[in-house]
């Protein structure tokens, strides 16, 4: 299983990633985003998924980065 953090535009954009996810049985903690990565409002979803990460994006998330043996990789940002 992957871990990843996704950054949002807003903090209502962050919760209502946190119940997208519960409702869909994926691991989601909502905290605030690490100092390395910036924000627009300041909190993160950490969470772990085995899918598609495409199939979690909404207009809500700014970014979208796997964590890597506590690094951060890029892997989607809103254009």
């Amino acid at each position: 299983m992957k871990e990843y953090i996704a950054l949002f535009f807003t903090h209502s954009g962050a919760i209502k990633f946190q119940r997208f996810s519960k409702k869909n049985n994926i691991d989601c903690e909502l905290m605030p985003v690490p100092r390395k990565l910036s924000s627009n409002c300041g909190v993160c979803a950490r969470f772990n998924f085995d899918g598609n990460i495409n199939d979690l994006i909404n207009e809500e998330i700014e970014q979208i980065y796997e964590i890597i043996n506590d690094a951060y990789k890029l892997i989607y940002e809103e254009k």
